[in-house]
């Protein structure tokens, strides 16, 4: 199995660095092969060696260079493209490059991006058991937590605040929205039963009947789903 993600970027200098300083913080498991500023030498390479990830952080501001690109992301894994440009951010899906991030970057965004790049890319090639977990940033005041995302067992909203539940039998709050965490979790097997309630499927264990219901999950809490998600959340579990 192999235990390595290989990474090459394309970027200039102050791109690249930035670049390698957010792997090395998020993803210390991934080895950085290849670094250049030139869209023909990162072609050349690419022609040549096998890489899992391409990072590219320079303008594409002709068919050209987007049409070399498509052709790595076709006969290789992943390419994220990281801009300032609305327009070229758009160009780029159109395209059906894997990830897009809009400059300035954030770590979260980082983070999510490449997770959720590398997930899509597992459930279409079933190469899950070759790549790295998929893991999370929790803010904190005191900086943040990274966990696993299948450690979360559930989400509890409070206010503008979201308790994070975790197989550890710990809980984290942190300072974001519910809504927040279903939009970028949704992918992830997550459900939200209940206006204060998102649930990781994997962990339900149990499910009572009643008029919205309730669920039992892996920390043996109990919690309510609520009528108008009862369907919707019967059907998910089918």
């Amino acid at each position: 199995m192999k235990n390595t993600f290989h990474v090459c970027i394309l970027g200039d200098k102050e791109g690249s660095e930035s670049i390698s300083l957010l792997l090395k913080k998020e993803f210390p498991e991934f080895k950085i092969d290849f670094c250049t500023g030139d869209l023909r030498s990162a072609s050349g390479y690419l022609s040549k060696n096998s890489t899992d990830l391409l990072f590219v952080d320079i303008p594409l501001n002709d068919e050209t260079a987007f049409e070399i690109l498509s052709e790595f992301h076709k006969k290789s894994s992943l390419l994220i493209f990281m801009t300032d440009s609305e327009k070229s951010a758009i160009q780029a899906v159109k395209k059906g490059i894997t990830g897009c991030i809009l400059k300035p970057v954030t770590n979260l965004d980082f983070v999510l991006t490449v997770n959720k790049a590398i997930e899509n890319f597992s459930n279409s090639k079933t190469l899950s058991a070759a790549l790295p977990h998929s893991k999370i940033n929790l803010p904190t005041l005191q900086g943040f937590k990274r966990v696993n995302i299948d450690e979360i067992i559930r989400c509890e909203a409070d206010s503008n605040y979201t308790f994070i539940y975790l197989l550890d039998k710990s809980k984290v709050m942190v300072s974001r929205t519910l809504h927040d965490f279903e939009k970028n979790l949704s992918d992830y097997n997550f459900f939200r039963i209940h206006h204060k309630h998102l649930i990781n499927l994997e962990h339900l264990k149990e499910y009572i009947k009643g008029k919205g219901g309730q669920v039992v999950m892996a920390d043996n809490s109990i919690l309510d789903v609520s009528i108008r998600r009862k369907n919707e959340f019967l059907h998910k579990m089918v």
